[in-house]
């Protein structure tokens, strides 16, 4: 097969380029954490725990704290992941708990996530699946919500 060299030859723009800033809306990048579930999820808390919930929502977990579109009377905590958002609603007296279904969020690094859990100090159960790839980090947030984390895996 013979070798083929082209040359290409650039033409000169039409219209100069100009120097103006971009007037569009910009999008902010969402953060890196989702969480595996069909819409928002919604857990209780009890007052005075919100420090300690930032800190583990945010700085643990990756998520973004943004403001309540709740009605002015009631206490709510909102925490933004890349696809939807997870509600804490702060009460003064805990009531009774429905089930025990965990929070289940999937990071982009689940060993990350566990290197700073094991930094701060947080109590965590590594479980193994069965399949490769198959981990989570079973823990409890500040108010006692029960939360699994596991990895967000690109399918190719």
């Amino acid at each position: 097969m013979a070798d083929r060299v082209e040359q290409i030859e650039l033409v000169e723009a039409s219209a100069p380029i100009s120097g103006e800033a971009d007037r569009r809306p910009k999008i902010e990048e969402p953060p890196a954490v989702r969480l595996i579930a069909i819409d928002d999820c919604m857990i209780w808390a009890p007052a005075g725990l919100e420090r300690q919930l930032d800190e583990f929502y945010q700085e643990l977990l990756g998520f973004e704290r943004v403001e309540s579109d709740a009605d002015e009377g009631s206490q709510e905590i909102v925490y933004r992941a890349e696809n939807f958002r997870l509600r804490i609603e702060v009460v003064e007296r805990p009531g009774d708990r429905e089930d025990f279904r965990s929070v289940m969020v999937a990071v982009l690094s689940i060993n990350e996530v566990a290197r700073k859990l094991a930094e701060a100090e947080v109590e965590y159960v590594r479980e193994k699946g069965l399949t490769p790839g198959a981990d989570l980090l079973l823990l409890t947030d500040p108010a006692g919500n029960p939360v699994s984390v596991g990895e967000i895996r690109l399918a190719i």
